[in-house]
């Protein structure tokens, strides 16, 4: 993944002080959905579906001077395929947040306990990244930990961009850009009306993948009406749901992906159609819905639910793959990444 590989560029050689041994922190942090429609790489929301990692500080192997040991254990999402050693995306984050410290770590014992699933655009990379960072931060002397900007500088700058880890730091709804070098956010609280479906393949599709489908220039004409939904999204958001449905119609990069998840792309059209305020998450291939109050919300679970048996989920190439679709209803997350506990 060029995420990772940008990861370990920015790693240099292990420097300063060890990480004080003895020590055991737990971070939560939630699923992101990127986009929402029209704000490309610039919108992020936070829904309750949470990984958590606990990371455990010891003395390195005697042996060899009090080397850099580590134990990793890996439980759900990923446990099959994911590596259990200093190539984890966990292990090259954590590294990189020490040695920005200005620390190094002795031995480490990491358990991750996945529920995000992997590829599907639910931000499962920007979550480890988040989980990493935040647990190296409190890993370090209270005298050089830093606060959630600095956090959020650093898991943007390894996650390559910040429309994801804005919101898995900060909770809600999060408007990211950049000035510079330094990337910048906004928190906004949704209406509690607001009530996020995600329906989610078995298949995956990687963000790369994704984003190589996309042109490099669209008409004035596309930009300037993504430009006008992006704005009335935040105030369907915040202020009045019943526009959810115009406020995610996007112009600029759902169409072009389509032939990548053709069973996405049928989905969230027969969800639209029928009044659903649906949108791929982040780069897909999961579709989701943001429903206006619990009566819209059933309606879309029964629709989505169904769906694989309506005519309309056959009618292109590649959409049976979707037949049976894992239906979350969740809610927003206000919080977004917590230290839950930190032991001595």
């Amino acid at each position: 993944m060029a995420r990772a590989n940008a990861v370990a560029e920015s790693i240099p050689a292990p420097a300063g002080p060890v990480i004080e041994p003895g020590q055991r922190v737990i971070v939560r942090v939630p699923a992101t959905t990127a986009n929402l429609g029209p704000g490309f790489d610039s919108l992020g929301m936070a829904v309750t579906l949470y990984d958590s990692l606990t990371v455990e500080t010891f003395d390195g192997n005697a042996e060899d001077g009090g080397g850099q040991e580590l134990r990793f254990e890996l439980r759900g999402e990923g446990a099959e395929a994911l590596p259990r050693d200093g190539s984890h995306l966990v292990v090259r984050a954590m590294e990189a947040a020490f040695s920005r410290l200005g620390y190094r770590r002795s031995g480490l014992k990491i358990t991750a306990d996945n529920v995000l699933p992997h590829g599907r655009g639910l931000g499962s990379s920007a979550s480890a990244i988040v989980a990493a960072v935040t647990a190296a931060n409190e890993l370090v002397p209270e005298s050089a930990r830093q606060d959630t900007q600095w956090i959020f500088q650093l898991t943007s700058e390894l996650e390559g961009h910040p429309d994801n880890v804005a919101p898995a730091i900060f909770g809600a709804v999060a408007i990211s850009w950049r000035e510079g070098r330094r990337y910048r956010s906004a928190r906004v609280l949704p209406s509690p009306r607001v009530i996020p479906i995600a329906a989610v393949p078995a298949v995956e599709l990687s963000t790369e993948t994704a984003r190589a489908m996309l042109p490099t220039a669209v008409p004035h004409a596309d930009a300037a009406a993504n430009a006008g939904r992006t704005a009335l999204l935040i105030h369907a958001l915040r202020d009045d749901p019943a526009l959810l449905l115009a406020a995610t119609e996007d112009y600029l990069h759902q169409s072009f992906r389509s032939s990548a998840m053709a069973g996405s792309a049928a989905l969230m059209a027969g969800l639209r159609a029928r009044g659903f305020a649906a949108f791929i998450s982040g780069a897909g291939p999961t579709v989701m819905t943001l429903a206006d109050g619990e009566s819209e919300a059933q309606q879309a679970v029964d629709f989505i639910t169904a769906f694989g048996a309506l005519p309309e989920s056959q009618s292109r190439p590649g959409v049976e793959t979707y037949a049976q679709w894992r239906v979350l209803r969740l809610n927003i997350d206000s919080d977004g990444a917590k230290v839950e506990l930190h032991r001595w």
